[in-house]
């Protein structure tokens, strides 16, 4: 009992909106976002927090407040206003997708750290071994995975430092990149170096969105951009004063992201010729923030007068600031990540779904789950990473399959508040939506915002002809979505086996 009223403790205002703001606001989004759509991604981005991302937000704020002494977050949410199948197989899907999202992070995180050494991504020359670079970074991935797991096995206090760490370093970059494109602003006169027109908002300068589907298909990256929110909503019975601080936190973060992200977007273009800097093909989705912000760097010194040889020294810096900042950044996020959708899972749903030394918590960790994900996860490195792809196409891969898988399970979450708010017995001290005809309209808005954003993601790549893309972005949801099915058999025929068991 000691320990979890320290970490109620802990988690107060200031580090419940850092650890919010660690977990969903992705500084690479940013970059990542203008590489794909230039400014024209900023009405997708104001599009999807309007149908999506408030309205999930406080979604959450209110699933939050009504269980805040569950401590199964979503898996309880959707348990008590649904119903256990469908609780199951969603927070198992949910869970899924974080594991997806941890292959992803366990071979990108490298990238940032080799721009911190060098100052630029050095990563498609890493070897090891003998091994080509792909390779290596997968054997890295499975090193950075042990490490995370044995610091997280340790306790909870471990996590929240390492991320209250990892969300003061992002809001630094962001205070780079704002001052930073301000000062190149001025410097050249008022002058953008991506021109501002009424077309540039709608038309992206990236050739490979051109089509209206693959436009449309932007909307799940914008989806994925305010994903994991939720995550928090497992920590609500560690929160001081839950009723209203968990609430606060996450309305406060939603409004900061929400602005935060579209501003961003449109700073990268004071100082980003998208046809001069990302048109290389040496640039992908995995150092698009790197060379981003080197180039902020190579800008402002030009912007002072400075030589070009200077410059460029400046523009390696500051690339190393944003290495140091997103490693940071990438670590915190990942040890919440690692813990949170785990303990949801673990604690959430019935025992007999799991063998009893998985289902062990010690020191409010599932230490040994944890180090069942572990090997998990470093399977699926070991499987992408010797696929036999080259760099650029393995991110690309890595990121296709993780906006898709990590945004699915958002239809089983926001599906369940229209039963949610429908359940009078339920107690409910904190309401956005006073009316259920409110909440239904939330719900349905949500639902289709998030259905067909996944819809016109899947089946982009194979109207051109990438039928491996789509099949990678359906395979992952669906080999999930089985193995809970047959999970959840499983639990029903052991229930009705001890069920007959007490009749007899």
């Amino acid at each position: 009992m000691k320990s979890d009223v320290n970490v109620s403790k802990k988690l107060t205002l200031v580090p419940l909106v850092l650890m919010i703001f660690t977990s969903v606001f992705g500084f690479a989004n940013m970059p990542r976002s203008f590489y794909l759509m230039g400014y024209s991604a900023i009405p997708w981005y104001i599009l999807s927090a309007i149908t999506f991302f408030i309205p999930f937000a406080f979604m959450m704020a209110e699933y939050g407040a009504a269980f805040k002494n569950e401590k199964g977050g979503i898996y309880s949410w959707m348990e008590k206003s649904i119903g256990l199948k469908y609780a199951f197989v969603g927070t198992f899907m949910w869970y899924a997708s974080y594991v997806v999202w941890m292959v992803n992070t366990c071979s990108a995180i490298w990238i940032p750290l080799s721009n911190v050494i060098f100052g630029k991504d050095t990563t498609s020359s890493w070897s090891l071994l003998g091994l080509n670079s792909t390779q290596t970074l997968g054997l890295l991935g499975i090193v950075w995975i042990l490490l995370v797991t044995l610091t997280a096995s340790r306790g909870f206090e471990k996590i929240t430092k390492i991320t209250s760490i990892g969300g003061t370093a992002v809001a630094l970059l962001n205070i780079v990149l704002l001052v930073g494109a301000v000062v190149v602003l001025i410097a050249n006169g008022g002058h953008a170096a991506q021109p501002i027109t009424a077309e540039t908002f709608t038309q992206s300068p990236n050739p490979k969105y051109g089509s209206p589907l693959a436009v449309l298909s932007f909307l799940v990256f914008t989806i994925f951009a305010y994903g994991g929110i939720e995550v928090v909503g497992g920590l609500v019975d560690q929160t001081e004063n839950s009723e209203v601080t968990f609430p606060k936190g996450i309305t406060i973060a939603a409004i900061i992201i929400a602005i935060g992200y579209s501003l961003g977007i449109f700073l990268c273009g004071i100082f980003v010729n998208w046809n001069d800097v990302l048109a290389s093909k040496n640039v992908h989705m995995g150092n698009v923030v790197y060379v981003v912000m080197k180039n902020l760097g190579y800008q402002l010194g030009q912007g002072f007068g400075f030589s070009q040889s200077t410059s460029l020294i400046i523009g390696a810096w500051v690339a190393r600031f944003a290495g140091l900042s997103m490693f940071l950044a990438f670590t915190g996020a990942f040890f919440t990540l690692s813990y949170a959708p785990l303990k949801q899972l673990i604690e959430g749903t019935p025992a007999t779904f799991w063998p009893k030394k998985m289902s062990k918590i010690e020191n409010n960790i599932p230490k040994n789950a944890l180090w069942i994900q572990c090997v998990i996860v470093a399977a699926f490195v070991l499987l992408v990473s010797f696929g036999g792809e080259g760099a650029s196409q393995f991110f690309n891969k890595l990121v296709l399959m993780t906006n898709v898988a990590m945004t699915l399970p958002y239809l089983f979450i926001g599906g369940a508040f229209a039963p949610f708010k429908k359940k009078t017995d339920i107690k409910k001290p904190f309401q956005v939506f006073k009316s259920y005809n409110s909440s239904l309209i939330a719900t349905i808005v949500v639902t289709l915002t998030v259905g067909f954003a996944n819809l016109f993601t899947i089946i982009e790549p194979a109207t051109n002809g990438d039928m491996q893309s789509t099949l990678w972005m359906i395979s992952g949801p669906l080999f999930f979505t089985i193995v809970a099915l047959i999970m959840y058999s499983n639990y029903e025929k052991k229930t009705k086996k001890e069920q007959n068991y007490k009749v007899a």
